[in-house]
């Protein structure tokens, strides 16, 4: 596997995360908003992410990350009468987000974490080339 893949590896892998940790903004942004109907109220969003492998030709095929889409939540909204709310509808009801955001926290930390160790994947391979290099300018 050459230094390239090694790039082109964890690249992939620094872009799915940043598109994950703006979804998690996204949802925690807008776990308090309310709606007077259900097709307007907010639902979480999560990105889906796929597996493509390249250099299949070589003996050390890689496998990079793709987010596919980014989809909402099936999970069904939170209705609640309260007709003096503002933005109740006709009936008295509205219609609050299911975001979690303790679990939105979490996925935030282990997005974060994980950018940060292809971070330090990219660092290791850009020091492993710096020191072949230097290896050639002293023989």
């Amino acid at each position: 596997m050459s230094f390239s893949s090694i790039y082109e590896i964890a690249g992939s892998a620094m872009s799915a995360q940043t598109i994950r940790l703006n979804t998690v903004a996204s949802n925690m942004a807008n776990a308090d908003v309310v709606s007077g109907s259900e097709a307007d109220a907010y639902r979480a969003k999560r990105p889906v992410f796929s597996t493509v492998m390249f250099d299949m030709n070589s003996a050390v095929a890689g496998a990079k990350v793709q987010v596919d889409e980014v989809i909402e939540s099936d999970e069904p909204l939170l209705r609640r009468y309260e007709p003096h709310h503002p933005q109740a509808n006709k009936d008295g009801y509205v219609f609050h987000s299911t975001v979690n955001v303790v679990e939105e926290m979490a996925d935030m930390m282990a997005a974060s974490r994980n950018f940060e160790t292809n971070v330090d994947v990219m660092s290791r391979a850009r020091s492993m080339q710096q020191s072949i290099l230097r290896l050639g300018q002293t023989g």
